[in-house]
């Protein structure tokens, strides 16, 4: 492997829902100590990277997203001394950790906001941004909330308005005020100097609003579905000032030795790639988020990756993602035939891969019972709850076939409904298979970390005359690794005797096929994918 390679560009980042992986104490919602449990079970993935999602003292209105305490650990989840041996095993597999970040709000019960509501007059009122009433007694603006709603709450005491784009409970800092960046930044430092090796900083791109508060325009294209998406929001996302907070991180990360960030942003290509910063000085990796929101047709999977890799700034290290916290799970949104397509060309595309716990299993969305629900979005617009709500992928991981699925002991009730499919669906049960979607996972992700072509290498789309087929190289020193994703329920017949005479079969989706074929005759089958090493 090339030492010009950071260890953020050459390893697989593998997304932990803490809630929902290991349940250690009996409560039903899973714990640090538990997620150390199974240390083992992530090297045997070949991950380099856990990001977990946040895991402060929160009162949980929107999950640990609402924080009350940026230096502590839910007692939910644990204690500091918890971190501090996960972190150690975490290390000592060679391994790295990355916490979640959450600089855009707080909760409303974090010590800040205390005082900043406490008076109009409090030194630190205007770390949050504020807002007289509007002539009619009404919000300030029609700025929205994401999870339904208008952005603004009255504080009755006070008479003012204060901003959230999230729940009521979420109030945001004001970056405005310089002090509020170095408060953030010592939060940051917090954790920096305890061994974290980078952060996922959520909304990133939402840090600073427009100045004058203006309000946002309709959007001619509004679906009409999800009221969020009713406005243009030109004024709460993407302003020009945030670059500079942004910048201020990377210098405190840059003054660490070998720490990353990866920041959250669902932007287009043109705005998203000027998130690394004009001097590279910004987020090491924004999140690239197309695989989820794409079609799932080869032609349109070639079209964004290729105009993607064009898009990117010249040195910029590209990244991708098929699942998260917010969105349904992948084998749902592809189909479960596709579902090992779909991690073939996360893990051999260029750049870094982020995985969501339980795919490499192949768990899908988990309907959820009305009286479950949690999620803030669903729980305040049930009417499109089932479009909005997150609940259905955030469902606990499914360790063997005991009652609880392994994740809690028997008995216990889980603070989601575990999935019908866990008897089959799980890790004991995918381990003793020899070509399991697991053994399928711990294949692939261990050629991507043996080939310097897939994990290195430059990447090129190849041209086979078969719409449902995506194809493409990696090619590193002398290494040529040639890619075959077939989109469709279709057996294929391929030409690509312009590559070569054969190639040899390095890995295929069903695990069946090896040895050396011929590229003049190459057949590939429905829901195939094919890793072949060129002459």
């Amino acid at each position: 492997m090339s030492n010009n390679h950071a260890w953020w560009q050459t390893n697989i980042i593998y997304q932990i829902y803490p809630r929902s992986y290991q349940d250690s104490n009996s409560d039903g919602i899973g714990d640090l100590p538990g997620i150390r449990q199974r240390l083992d079970y992530l090297q045997s993935l070949n991950v380099g990277a856990i990001w977990l999602s946040p895991i402060n003292p929160s009162p949980m209105h929107d999950f640990g997203y609402d924080v009350a305490d940026y230096r502590d650990v839910h007692p939910l989840f644990g204690t500091l001394a918890d971190f501090d041996r996960l972190l150690e095993g975490v290390h000592a597999r060679g391994m790295k950790l990355i916490l979640d970040l959450v600089p855009n709000h707080t909760s409303d019960e974090h010590v800040w906001f205390q005082e900043s509501r406490s008076s109009r007059d409090n030194p630190k009122r205007d770390w949050y941004i504020w807002q007289d009433p509007a002539p009619d007694g009404g919000p300030p603006n029609n700025w929205t909330s994401f999870f339904g709603g208008p952005a603004w709450t009255l504080d009755e005491r006070t008479g003012q308005y204060y901003l959230h784009q999230f729940v009521k409970q979420q109030p945001e800092l004001n970056y405005r005020n310089p002090a509020v960046m170095q408060a953030m930044l010592d939060q940051m430092r917090f954790w920096l100097d305890r061994g974290v090796d980078g952060f996922r900083v959520d909304v990133i791109w939402l840090m600073i609003k427009d100045e004058l508060l203006r309000d946002e325009p309709d959007d001619p294209a509004w679906d009409g579905v999800t009221p969020h998406a009713r406005l243009q929001h030109i004024y709460t996302a993407d302003q020009p000032e945030v670059h500079d907070l942004i910048r201020q991180m990377r210098a405190l990360l840059d003054a660490y030795d070998d720490r990353m960030m990866v920041g959250e942003i669902y932007l287009p290509n043109q705005q998203l790639m000027t998130y690394y910063g004009a001097a590279f000085d910004e987020v090491h990796l924004p999140f690239n988020f197309q695989l989820i929101l794409a079609p799932w047709e080869a032609r349109a999977v070639r079209r964004l990756v290729d105009q993607y890799e064009v898009d990117l700034p010249a040195g910029g290290w590209p990244n991708w993602v098929l699942g998260n916290h917010d969105q349904h799970r992948v084998a749902t949104r592809v189909g479960a035939a596709q579902a090992r397509v779909a991690n073939m060309l996360l893990l051999t595309l260029r750049g870094t891969p982020t995985c969501y716990y339980g795919d490499e299993l192949g768990m899908e969305d988990v309907p959820i019972p009305p009286e479950f629900v949690q999620d803030p979005p669903a729980v305040n617009q049930p009417e499109i709850a089932h479009i909005v709500g997150r609940d259905p992928e955030r469902t606990p991981m499914q360790w063997d076939a005991s009652p609880n699925a392994g994740f809690a002991a028997p008995g216990v009730q889980t603070w989601l409904p575990l999935s019908d499919d866990y008897a089959q669906i799980n890790v004991a049960v995918q381990s003793q298979e020899p070509r399991s979607m697991l053994a399928f996972y711990r294949a692939l992700s261990a050629l991507r970390r043996d080939s310097p072509a897939l994990s290195i290498g430059a990447y090129q789309s190849i041209d086979t005359g078969v719409e449902n087929i995506f194809a493409y190289t990696r090619t590193h020193a002398d290494e040529r690794v040639l890619i075959l994703l077939n989109f469709a329920a279709t057996t294929h017949r391929l030409d690509l005797s312009r590559l070569g005479s054969e190639a040899e079969i390095l890995l295929s989706t069903g695990m069946e096929s090896t040895g050396k074929i011929r590229l003049r005759a190459l057949y590939i089958v429905g829901n195939e994918g094919i890793v072949l090493r060129l002459p």
